[in-house]
């Protein structure tokens, strides 16, 4: 790859990513620059999260949904190894070998991509921070030149998917969401690139729910909170390195006003949060005071509105879809 010679636009391409991650566009602005270069279909950021060892898909576009395992398993291949060793991006169709097989079977070709590239992602500093995924359906969209323009921009689009930034970007939120950071402490930060969130500047309780975040060993966080005046919010906790370089932990608490998803109704809304925490229909009756038919009443509300089967779907996809009332410590729901 270090023979291939990139031409003004290719060298523009890449220089335009830089502007863009630097002036907050993060992922799609990154995206947007690199397509004017390269065929991609597809990406996925991931994030690697040092707090838990673990990955994480941090933001995505063209998927129509993300396998939460596909970057543990892709991490663990020989040739992922031997791409990370040698910081340089892998051409995924390229590298056949069984355990690739078995990973373009079950993440790649179902969504009828049929060129893929995986780039683990250092900064110039040399820290891992994630991994960048582009997703094709033309077989020969990608080639050493794709490989070697993504190794490039590779220490840039790093900054991407760094957890431990000041403050973290948050990528990956739609439209319309305000922020504010928290570290520990409580102290409380505007969030670069985002507007900041009156509503959550004015709950006392978010502080305190950011160091509890932040304590925990969670990457994100998703629920719903109705605030002091009675609207109901779509909530995320991400976390967030705050302060100098980034030395503080902190969290960014981000939230955007919405209106209950599936038609669920606020007393649907508290049965399927004690149904994800673990509760039996009669603790959930006592906890609500209710009695235990009107809970079985809810419940079967629910399931049909969300099209889940049983008790552990239900819980899978309320926490997956941050369906469940937000905890706010020493706030009663």
């Amino acid at each position: 790859m270090n023979s291939i010679t990139l031409s003004p636009r290719h060298l523009n391409a890449l220089a335009e990513v830089g502007y863009r991650v630097a002036g907050h566009e993060g992922a799609r602005g990154a995206m947007a620059a690199l397509r004017e270069v390269i065929p991609v279909d597809a990406y996925e950021f991931v994030a690697f999260d040092p707090a838990t060892g673990r990955h994480r898909s941090l933001f995505a576009e063209g998927h129509e949904r993300i396998d939460d395992d596909a970057a543990e398993e892709c991490v663990r291949l020989d040739c992922y190894r031997v791409a990370m060793a040698a910081r340089r991006p892998l051409l995924m169709t390229a590298a056949r070998s069984p355990d690739v097989e078995r990973y373009l079977r079950r993440h790649v070709e179902p969504y009828g991509w049929r060129a893929s590239l995986t780039a683990p992602l250092f900064l110039a500093e040399g820290r891992y921070t994630g991994l960048l995924h582009l997703s094709a359906r033309a077989p020969d969209a990608f080639c050493e030149r794709t490989a070697a323009l993504v190794g490039a921009v590779s220490p840039t689009l790093a900054h991407v998917t760094d957890l431990q930034r000041c403050v973290v970007d948050p990528i990956g939120l739609p439209a319309g969401f305000r922020a504010l950071a928290f570290d520990r402490t409580g102290t409380r930060r505007e969030v670069a690139g985002m507007p900041p969130s009156p509503a959550v500047a004015g709950e006392p309780a978010m502080a305190d729910l950011a160091r509890e975040f932040i304590d925990s060993r969670e990457l994100s966080r998703r629920g719903l909170w109705l605030d002091r005046s009675g609207v109901w919010r779509e909530v995320r906790l991400l976390r967030a390195g705050v302060g100098a370089q980034g030395a503080i932990q902190g969290a960014v608490i981000a939230e955007r006003e919405c209106d209950l998803p599936y038609d669920l109704t606020a007393r649907e809304v508290d049965v399927l949060t004690r149904v994800a925490r673990g509760d039996s229909n009669p603790q959930i009756a006592a906890a609500l005071v209710l009695s235990v038919r009107t809970v079985t009443t809810h419940l079967e509300h629910i399931f049909a509105k969300l099209g889940c089967d049983s008790r552990t779907r239900l819980t899978t996809k309320a926490i997956a879809e941050g369906l469940c009332r937000l905890d706010l410590p020493g706030v009663s729901g």
